[in-house]
């Protein structure tokens, strides 16, 4: 009885968490409508890229909006995709959900924080924003997948492995498809701040997928 009540109340709370994420990514499409249609898009056309990316405003409500429902799934994403692909105890090993959340916004704001700096430091403060903007749509585009792989999860076809793989493969198509087209559109910038393009791939773009490859392990 006891681990039926546990379960129970583990979908309750997840149902929440999956409706903040919706009502979050529902604000953003209807305060920003016309910024929203060319997002959704965005792997097969880059209009809102070129639309948006060249303003310089990481800071925007629709962009604000759009990352805290990708944070908020890939939280969830990483809390269940643990337990159903190495079998682990969501009671024993895992981190809280909520301390998975706090990591990844942390992270993610401090490696901004970091892309900024160095971008100041070498000049290239213009690159960096555009690059950040870049990836972060291209993430933010990709969580939609991550929200349809969490909602099969919790009320479809819960434990499944097939889901977990294929939801992780597509969020990585999307992202590939954006590394590809921000190669392809910006080859010459690129090739004068090669350095600082490499810099950044390893340590700020490489090395935390092999941490949280790590972690998904471990």
């Amino acid at each position: 009885m006891n681990p039926e009540l546990r379960m129970v109340d583990s979908t309750d709370w997840m149902t929440l968490v999956l409706l903040f994420a919706l009502v979050v990514f529902t604000l953003g499409k209807y305060l920003f409508g016309s910024r929203f249609s060319n997002f959704i898009v965005l792997p097969f056309n880059n209009k809102y890229l070129a639309l948006y990316s060249k303003k310089g405003k990481l800071l925007n409500w629709f962009h604000i909006l759009l990352t805290i429902f990708q944070m908020t799934n890939l939280a969830l994403f990483i809390y269940m995709g643990k337990s159903i692909v190495f079998g682990a105890s969501a009671d024993q090993e895992f981190l809280p959900f909520w301390l998975i959340a706090g990591l990844l916004v942390t992270f993610e704001a401090v490696k901004i924080l970091v892309q900024l700096i160095k971008g100041y430091i070498f000049n290239t403060y213009s690159l960096v924003t555009e690059l950040i903007y870049n990836k972060l749509s291209y993430f933010n585009h990709a969580s939609i997948l991550i929200f349809i792989g969490n909602i099969l999860l919790v009320y479809v076809v819960k434990d499944s492995k097939i889901v977990v793989y294929t939801a992780f493969f597509l969020f990585l198509l999307v992202n590939g498809i954006g590394l590809v087209g921000l190669l392809k559109n910006n080859q010459k910038l690129i090739l004068n701040y090669s350095f600082y393009f490499i810099l950044y791939l390893c340590a700020l773009e490489i090395a935390p997928l092999v941490i949280l490859g790590s972690y998904l392990k471990g």
